[in-house]
């Protein structure tokens, strides 16, 4: 196959927040640097994230770092660590305010500063009531964070590969020399001979048949690096984001909620007071998603059907933000027009028009829970270096950041903004970081055969002879994920899940491939992709069949309970040369606060 080798100091592997942010840093402290992303910069799926990014600004009432520590500590059902939250929530508040510098057009309040709006999880930790710390763009705040950046990092002459798609990590002596990609147009390999590389691939919500994710949300840095021998963190947390489009998973962010919407059943009830009595409707994602299967569950979905209704339409807020006391922050009552809220709720508005055919300002919205975001992933420090093991050893030169790495802010279950903010946190100490080794070591050699294993992947699967079809495996992946390893799980259901995954990664060997070229091969790259999600999914699997507790995102059905004494670790999972999974264990930082039992 035709090659090309380019040399720099730091190598970023995807063009979202993380990988924006990564890039904006490691070239401001003089790295030369590439970024690599198999999408043009401003497709990547941050710009899907909608209600805001959390940060105790307190700009509408009182509000602390302090407060949203301990709220990401208890959304996470104690399973994040300590140190790596209170890192990130202390960093919040100046970070947004970074973006702000940037250009990043935040909405207002009357008086200028930048607009707060609650969400699901966050609260005043005195009176247990929701707190105003979202803050965003409309409903268009990830899409705002994705073209600030993109904006800052052509102004700062990052150099971009767009459309390559990065198939492996090179490793010399252990450490960090390169990583192979293929340019999409073309069919050319291309080998980076780096010093440092930062994985910010995104997540894997392919996994799923109904999800938010963009289909380009394969987990490759996560399944190269597990390829590679290092392990992955807490694959069984998955989170399920309680409101997507009946059928069609697109999301209906949690600034809904925020903005006064409401969950409602069959019978015309606000359900989330038998759930969440104090904070309702915003309570954390897990216990919303819960709650509606368990409508759903004992029949009463919309009709018999799996979806409830999500209803923002202006009557239907005031009535229950009166009901709730609810105030504005000059303490008046909270009245909403249906101007004012398709001023905050823009996208949210077309989206029910242009995919559903209704207005929700005059019907409400169907919603049922559709996968959303990975907890788990590369485990990472906080400073965003990749770990190689439960003791903390770190593998020189590489750096992951974003929703591929697992520094463990989100535990079991990420409050909802805490996904901007670890972009942007954590892309920015990979890029710092990442830049300080890059101009502090040398170039390891690389090998004469450093593309050969990215090259033996993709002829595999081009000369297959077999006459099984990458959308059937997919399929039936989906269909399993979904029905076994969703929001919902028992040891029944995960090991059919398991048996079933493994069946199809036989299947997968026998392949058939209509196109052979090397031009815009995306089926290729898809099957390729589809392999990447395979192995995520046993690995999932297997990790959640382990642990025989509920927390957060994973609840077993036949394991009711949160298990602190036996579970309160983190799960790291290999992938061995003999194929099997190998699952150790790790403890979780705990610094101020002892776990305890969640109320909402």
């Amino acid at each position: 196959m035709t090659m090309q080798r380019h040399q720099y100091d730091v190598v970023i592997v995807g063009a979202g927040g993380a990988g924006l942010m990564a890039a904006l840093y490691a070239t401001k402290k003089g790295a030369k640097t590439a970024v690599l992303s198999k999408l043009y910069p401003t497709r990547s799926h941050t710009g899907a994230a909608q209600g805001g990014i959390g940060a105790a600004l307190g700009n509408l009432e009182e509000d602390h770092p302090e407060w949203h520590t301990f709220d990401t500590v208890k959304g996470s059902d104690y399973l994040g660590d300590q140190d790596a939250i209170e890192f990130m929530c202390y960093q919040a508040p100046a970070i947004v305010y970074e973006l702000e510098h940037m250009g990043l057009p935040f909405s207002r309040t009357p008086d200028g500063r930048i607009a707060q709006r609650p969400f699901g999880g966050h609260t005043n930790n005195r009176t247990g009531k929701p707190v105003r710390r979202a803050c965003y763009a409309a409903d268009r705040t990830g899409h705002m964070i994705l073209q600030t950046l993109y904006q800052q990092s052509i102004k700062h002459n990052v150099t971009f590969f767009n459309e390559f798609q990065v198939l492996d990590l090179i490793l010399v002596n252990g450490k960090v020399a390169g990583v192979v990609a293929i340019d999409i147009a073309t069919g050319t390999i291309h080998v980076f001979h780096t010093k440092a590389v930062v994985f910010a691939t995104g997540g894997w919500g392919r996994l799923w048949e109904i999800t938010s994710n963009a289909y380009t949300l394969t987990g490759d840095g996560a399944a190269i690096l597990f390829r590679r021998g290092l392990p992955l963190e807490d694959m069984e947390f998955y989170q399920f984001h309680p409101t997507g489009i009946y059928k069609l998973g697109i999301l209906i962010t949690e600034g809904v909620r925020g903005e006064g919407g409401v969950l409602i059943n069959d019978k015309g009830e606000r359900f989330m007071e038998r759930y969440a009595p104090t904070v309702k409707d915003l309570a954390s994602r897990d216990v919303v998603s819960r709650a509606i299967y368990i409508e759903i569950k004992e029949g009463r979905g919309i009709n018999g059907q799996r979806y409830v209704y999500l209803d923002v339409r202006p009557e239907t807020v005031n009535k229950y933000a009166a009901i709730d006391g609810r105030t504005r922050p000059d303490g008046s009552p909270y009245v909403v027009t249906a101007e004012e809220l398709l001023q905050k709720l823009p996208d949210i508005i077309d989206f029910s028009r242009t995919y559903l055919g209704i207005d929700p300002m005059a019907e409400p919205i169907p919603v049922q829970p559709t996968a959303h975001y990975a907890m788990g992933g590369i485990p990472t420090n906080i400073k965003a270096e990749v770990l190689a093991d439960e003791k903390g050893t770190v593998v020189p030169g590489l750096y992951a950041a974003g929703e591929t790495a697992c520094v463990s802010v989100h535990g079991a279950n990420r409050l909802g903004t805490n996904s901007l903010l670890d972009i942007v946190v954590f892309g920015k100490q990979a890029g710092i970081h990442a830049a300080e080794y890059a101009l502090g070591t040398d170039f390891e050699p690389l090998p004469k055969d450093a593309a050969d294993f990215a090259i033996s992947q993709l002829e595999t699967l081009r000369n297959s002879k077999g006459s099984e079809r990458i959308a059937d495996i997919a399929n039936e992946m989906k269909r399993v994920m979904m029905d076994h390893v969703g929001v919902f799980r028992t040891e029944e259901g995960l090991t059919e899940a398991l048996n079933t995954i493994r069946e199809l990664k036989e299947r997968y060997k026998h392949i058939h491939l209509d196109d052979r070229g090397k031009i815009f091969n995306t089926e290729l790259l898809s099957a390729w992709e589809l392999g990447n999600l395979l192995d995520l999914a046993e690995v999932t699997t297997v990790s959640a069949l382990a642990r025989t507790e509920s927390r957060g995102a994973h609840w077993r059905e036949d394991y009711p309970k949160r298990d602190d004494k036996n579970w309160l670790k983190h799960t790291l999972a290999w992938k061995r040369e003999n194929g099997e999974i190998e699952l150790r264990y790790k403890p979780v930082v705990i610094t101020k606060y002892p776990p305890k039992e969640r109320v909402y």
